[in-house]
């Protein structure tokens, strides 16, 4: 069929990752670092994060629009607050997605996050990605610039913020620390680095396509 990746050479197939824009900075280094020269990435917006009902319309747009361009798409999101509605669309499209229920997870480790979430319910986490937009992505946007007598609402049930840094930056450790302040939490640092979004993108990275046909002489 015109248009179809099967159809293209092998050296002009590629991989697309359509992507949670909180994600670009750590994918465009896991794909740098490993030379992964292949793959692609196209970005949603971030802000999706407090939106997550639009996510799963929005990823099944961009990959439908993407596939017949690529070899192979592939859906840089965890679940992220849709309640399995992006495992349907990922399911009806037949394309795959990053490991676990939220960023967390994959950064750190499912087997690592389970035992960090039940040693304290109460914790509030932070990536590179939230530590550098804090105040923007939840003081502006649960309204304690203007209303901070709401802290003790939002945040009366929680005891701790732990950071899981992807790098090692201090002036994030800097920010992620005053964040916990600015929410009354016991702080905690953890270096995870890329985790199981490495895994993934390098795993994405090895596949190769299978090689077109010699011509029969």
């Amino acid at each position: 069929m015109p248009g179809r990746t099967d159809a293209m050479p092998a050296s002009k197939r590629r991989v697309l990752v359509v992507a949670c824009g909180a994600l670009a900075r750590e994918l465009l280094e896991v794909i740098r670092a490993n030379g992964l020269n292949g793959i692609d990435v196209e970005c949603l917006p971030a802000s999706y994060h407090n939106t997550p009902d639009l996510i799963p319309d929005a990823v099944a747009a961009r990959v439908l629009e993407s596939r017949d361009r690529y070899d192979k798409v592939y859906v840089g999101y965890a679940d992220c607050g849709t309640g399995g509605r992006l495992d349907a669309v990922c399911e009806d499209l037949g394309v795959e997605r990053l490991p676990g229920a939220h960023c967390y997870q994959f950064f750190t480790g499912t087997d690592a996050f389970t035992e960090l979430q039940d040693a304290e319910i109460g914790t509030f986490y932070l990536t590179d990605y939230l530590a550098r937009h804090f105040d923007r992505l939840v003081i502006g946007f649960l309204g304690l610039d203007r209303h901070p007598e709401l802290r003790d609402d939002y945040f009366g049930n929680y005891t701790r913020l732990v950071y899981l840094a992807q790098v090692d930056d201090p002036e994030l450790v800097v920010r992620a620390e005053a964040a916990a302040d600015r929410l009354g939490l016991r702080f905690e640092h953890r270096r995870t680095g890329y985790g199981e979004l490495a895994t993934s993108i390098v795993a994405l990275g090895a596949m190769r396509p299978t090689p077109d046909p010699l011509p029969i002489a």
